[in-house]
């Protein structure tokens, strides 16, 4: 099943498969039952015959959190290490990624994330932004896997760079964080080999491509989730980012008009970079 949300003239609307939802749908309903039983209930509320084409939204509810996972992949480890050695702190990264316990944090809130095909951006304060493509589960109450969209954790390497606590700063600010375009149903055992694309477009040429999968992963996306549910509760549901391999060479970082285009299995996000705001 595929999960897109609209805006509408009353409010933003949800579909499943094109055909509208009801207006009462939220999300919450998917994500506070078990597994199992979501794309059924879900199924039996489709409005015959309703179609919604009004503009696509972020695919979360503003109480939404998203959480995101880093150092996952061996090429993520070794750029880390290479943007913090200069101060001493490249060995963090090798430690974590060796370690048992993975590196968690809090990207965002629904209200914050960013739609597709709207503008991202960077830091004013930032020398070096990158965008970072990830497949990003979606989770119910229960910390069940229930479905993947793609994502965007845009980060400012530079000041993670200068000091591994900075990292908070780094990678929450306005517009470091996109989901869309919508929501794949799935299963644990159906994103653990998911390709992962990333194509940056500047002035109408290709200025850099790559791509990977999920299972060149150093834990599984299942190991992810139980470490993020071991000691907190997401009555609601959460979003989890499962950190990136693609990496952008040193000597690149997000310019105002950019095109960044993330594809995740058969999902395609994509967003401008933004012209930075006038200080504050």
């Amino acid at each position: 099943m595929y999960l897109t949300r609209h805006a509408g003239p009353s409010g933003p609307r949800w579909t499943a498969d094109g055909r509208g939802l009801p207006a009462s749908f939220t999300l919450d309903l998917l994500l506070q039952v078990p597994a199992a039983r979501g794309a059924e209930i879900v199924t039996s509320l489709i409005a015959d015959g309703e179609t919604l084409d009004g503009p696509l939204l972020a695919p979360i509810e503003d109480h939404h959190e998203v959480w995101a996972s880093g150092v996952t992949y061996l090429k993520s480890r070794e750029a880390r290490q290479a943007e913090s050695n200069a101060t001493g702190g490249g060995d963090l990264y090798a430690r974590v990624y060796e370690a048992e316990r993975p590196e968690l944090f809090f990207k965002s809130v629904g209200w914050r994330v960013i739609d597709p095909e709207a503008a991202i951006r960077r830091r004013r304060d930032a020398a070096w932004t990158v965008p970072e493509p990830e497949l990003v589960l979606v989770l119910n109450s229960r910390m069940e896997i229930v479905g993947y969209c793609a994502g965007n954790d845009v980060s400012s390497r530079d000041i993670e760079g200068d000091n591994a606590l900075y990292l908070p700063q780094a990678k929450v600010y306005d517009g470091s964080c996109a989901l869309g375009p919508g929501i794949i149903t799935a299963t644990a055992d159906e994103v653990t080999a998911v390709r992962v694309a990333l194509e940056i477009v500047r002035e109408g040429a290709t200025v850099f491509s790559d791509a990977t999968d999920t299972s060149q992963m150093k834990r599984t996306p299942g190991e992810l989730v139980r470490h993020l549910g071991s000691e907190m509760s997401f009555p609601r549901g959460v979003y989890l980012m499962t950190g990136t391999s693609i990496v952008p060479p040193e000597d690149y970082s997000l310019q105002p008009g950019d095109i960044v285009r993330i594809t995740v299995g058969s999902l395609e996000l994509g967003n401008i970079v933004g012209r930075d705001p006038a200080p504050a």
